[in-house]
């Protein structure tokens, strides 16, 4: 799949320990100051030490003076000091310290408030997901959160072009396999720096399609210490459709879910008016993967210069393919109802959604879940065509990476705007990794009686 990736801006998940013991505040202060007075008045002893101190500071009195000497005076169960003769108050201790020690015998230990430490919250599970495609690397790391949502930790996405050429040679390319390794090679350390339960990594088709693509996959184990596995086409289109499980509305009967990846691209075909599922993945009635994506496409018709004709040619290519698609009509009972529409996951889509936003820089949460209508698709499809090349290097939403891949994808759209007319498209920001992440975390059994928590 071939997708925008922001990247995220979430931090990283770190374990609420316990909390540190706050020192006594000035209530506490006063609660001990209090409690210690109340001891020594109701002790007989203390009485004594007090007639015996004042025994003593008058035969003191009556002694000739020699130095200044302090002159204490109780009031009310606290010593005040008096000025000596030069009026400077000598410097007395704290009035907690002072009141709370008798003038004889072992000192007074002060009661203390206490409070409770709060028990560390539990750790959160890390999961991960990584997808190594025609055209991009992608990785995902997330920890659960509400029931059947997750929320990102840590990702990274780079456009490798790893299927570059592969149409015409039927090989990776070394130039190419460089440039996956090298972004691999990220996607390794990332994982190596965090505590992950569980993680899956997949390769689609380019390492699917080329004679050489088990043994690229053995470079990518000895160099980037990565255990990537092929996955097929079937899988590939039940992962996309787990992905976009929350896009899916209560009320929709039907959905054509498709993913224009780089080297081929998935359809599956989903009926919901029955009872639903939690997992859409089990609402999928026919499905089909086109040997056909936005690279190998426009290496076929070209896409630096596209003309209308070109365009039109690549569209009927495609159609022919969707032809002899045996399960195509699976939907054709909801077909006609509003709440029927399509959804798609790639970077076609998302690229017409920023497009039709007029945004100066991609926003995937302006751009995922985006609702367009038929009227809105059909007018940026028809602006991309009537922009050359470096026009559509200069919109921001597209950029010098796919502008030479667009109008093929837009043209993989057009062939399934045919085939199953829709008045709305959902667009998703979003696809095989989220799939992979959803179903991870359900088969660990995270949210089960989560009862609504957060992450």
């Amino acid at each position: 799949m071939e997708d925008h990736d922001t990247g995220a801006g979430a931090s990283a998940v770190g374990m609420s320990g316990a909390l540190p013991t706050q020192s006594a505040g000035p209530h506490t202060a006063r609660f001990s100051r209090h409690a210690g007075a109340h001891q020594r008045h109701a002790d007989p002893r203390h009485a004594n030490q007090r007639q015996t101190g004042a025994s003593q500071a008058d035969q003191q009195g009556d002694q000739p003076k020699g130095k200044t000497r302090k002159r204490r005076k109780r009031r009310r169960g606290r010593k005040v000091f008096a000025r000596d003769d030069s009026g400077a108050l000598p410097h007395a201790a704290p009035a907690a310290t002072a009141a709370s020690q008798p003038q004889s015998g072992p000192p007074q230990v002060e009661p203390r408030l206490s409070i409770p430490q709060r028990p560390p919250q539990q750790e959160l599970p890390v999961f991960a997901a990584l997808d190594l495609g025609t055209n991009n690397c992608r990785l995902l790391v997330a920890v659960p959160g509400r029931h059947g949502q997750f929320r990102v930790i840590d990702a990274f996405s780079r456009i490798v072009r790893l299927g570059e050429g592969l149409t015409a040679s039927g090989r990776l390319s070394q130039a190419a396999m460089d440039r996956a390794v090298e972004a691999l090679k990220i996607c390794g350390e990332k994982l190596r720096n965090r505590k992950i339960r569980k993680a899956r990594l997949i390769a689609t088709e380019a390492c699917r399609s080329a004679a050489n693509g088990v043994e690229f996959l053995d470079r990518v184990e000895r160099e980037a210490g990565l255990k990537l596995e092929i996955i097929d086409r079937q899988t590939e289109a039940r992962l996309a459709v787990s992905g976009c499980g929350s896009l899916v509305e209560r009320d929709t009967q039907g959905v054509v879910l498709f993913d224009i990846g780089g080297g081929s691209s998935e359809i599956a075909l989903i009926d919901l008016t029955g009872r639903r599922s939690p997992r859409l993945a089990n609402h999928i009635v026919s499905w089909t993967s086109l040997p056909v994506g936005v690279v190998s496409l426009a290496e076929r018709f070209g896409g630096r210069t596209v003309t209308r004709e070109t365009f039109a040619a690549m569209v009927d290519d495609v159609a022919t393919r969707l032809k002899v698609f045996d399960g195509r009509d699976r939907l054709a009972h909801v077909l006609a109802s509003p709440n029927f529409h399509l959804l798609g996951t790639s970077g076609t889509v998302t690229t017409l959604a920023g497009v039709h936003l007029d945004l100066e820089r991609y926003d995937r949460r302006r751009v995922d879940g985006l609702w367009m209508d038929r009227d809105s698709v059909d007018r940026m499809i028809e602006r991309l065509i009537g922009w050359d090349f470096q026009q559509r290097c200069a919109n921001p939403c597209i950029g010098a990476d796919r502008a030479d891949l667009v109008l093929a994808g837009c043209a993989i759209l057009e062939a399934i705007r045919g085939v199953w007319p829709s008045e709305r498209l959902r667009v998703a920001d979003r696809g095989l990794r989220e799939g992979i992440l959803s179903e991870l975390m359900a088969d660990d059994g995270v949210w089960r009686g989560d009862g609504g928590r957060r992450a």
